[in-house]
C-alpha cells in the first residue's frame, strides 16, 4: 500500500487571537506544523497544540519563521547566516522541549512563510537553516518544496546528513514551471473540498497535479499540506483522507516515509 502524509499548519494563535480550527484539523492529518512563536503562536499555544497532536497521535513538527508577528512571517528579514541558524535552533529547541513535556517526540521541521521560500533562493541560507536543525537533532527531517524549484535545496540538506521530505500543496494553484502561484493573485488559493481532494488523490497516485494554465505538473511529494487557516480547512483535510481511502492509500506521518 503506498502512504503518503497530510501536513497542516498549526498553533497560529497568539494571545486572545485566536486563528485556525486546530482542534477540528488535527484529527484528520497524519502531521502538525507547530507555529514557534516567531511568526505566530505563544508558549501557551505551543503547548496545547503538542498537547492536541500527542491525543490524537499526530506526528509533530517545529515550524520556525522570521521574527514577524505583524507580518505573519511572510515578509522577508535581512539577517546573516550565522544569525538565521540560532533562529533555528531557538524555535525548533523551544518546540522539542514542549513535545518532550507531553511525551511525544518532534519530528520534523518546515520553515515557514518567507523563509521556507528564501532558502530556495539562496544557498547560504539553506546551509544555515539545515545547520540549526543539525544542531538540535540530526534525525529531524526538513521538509522543502516538490519540484523542480525545491531540487537544489533538497541536495543540499541530503548532503549535510538530513532526511529530506518533498511537499506538496493540493490547496494552492500551481505554475506550469512547479511553482506556486503567489497569494495576490486570482485562483491562487482552492477552497473547494472535491477540488483539492481530487489534486492531492493525483498527487498521492501519479506524482502529478494540474497547473493553472491546464499543463500538467510532475511532482514527487512526501507530504501534501492544507493550509489551517483556510476557511474550509476541516473539510478539505476530511475530504482528502476520505479519497485516498476509497483507492487504497494509506495516511502516515513523515518519519514512516523518509526513514
Amino acid at each position: 500500500m503506498r502512504g503518503i502524509d497530510v501536513n497542516c499548519d498549526m498553533g497560529e494563535s497568539f494571545g486572545p487571537y485566536s486563528m485556525g480550527r486546530d482542534s477540528e484539523v488535527m484529527p484528520h492529518i497524519t502531521s502538525a506544523n507547530v507555529a514557534c512563536g516567531w511568526h505566530a503562536g505563544d508558549p501557551s499555544v505551543m503547548d496545547r497544540t503538542v498537547a492536541l497532536a500527542a491525543q490524537h497521535g499526530v506526528a509533530v513538527g517545529a515550524h520556525p519563521g522570521y521574527p514577524d508577528l505583524l507580518g505573519f512571517g511572510r515578509r522577508k528579514l535581512e539577517c546573516s547566516p550565522e544569525e538565521l541558524t540560532n533562529y533555528i535552533v531557538y524555535q525548533v529547541g523551544a518546540l522539542q522541549a514542549f513535545c518532550r513535556k507531553h511525551g511525544t517526540a518532534l519530528q520534523h521541521v518546515k520553515p515557514h512563510g518567507a523563509l521556507y521560500h528564501a532558502v530556495l533562493q539562496d544557498e547560504e541560507l539553506s546551509r544555515a537553516v539545515a545547520r540549526g536543525v543539525l544542531q538540535v537533532d540530526p534525525e529531524l527531517v526538513l521538509v522543502t518544496l516538490a519540484g523542480p524549484k525545491g531540487g537544489r535545496t533538497s541536495s543540499i540538506y541530503r548532503e549535510m546528513g538530513l532526511s529530506v521530505a518533498r511537499e506538496a500543496f493540493p490547496d494552492r494553484a500551481y505554475n506550469a514551471d512547479g511553482t506556486l502561484v503567489p497569494r495576490g493573485s486570482s485562483g491562487a488559493v482552492v477552497e473547494d473540498p472535491d477540488q483539492v481532494a481530487n489534486r492531492a488523490h493525483s498527487l498521492a497516485r501519479d506524482n502529478a497535479v494540474p497547473a493553472a494554465s491546464g499543463e500538467t505538473v510532475e511532482l514527487e511529494a512526501h507530504t501534501v499540506c492544507v493550509h489551517g487557516d483556510t476557511p474550509t480547512a476541516v473539510d478539505l483535510v476530511r475530504g482528502i483522507g476520505q479519497r485516498l481511502h476509497e483507492d487504497g492509500l494509506e495516511l502516515c506521518p513523515l518519519g514512516r516515509l523518509v526513514a
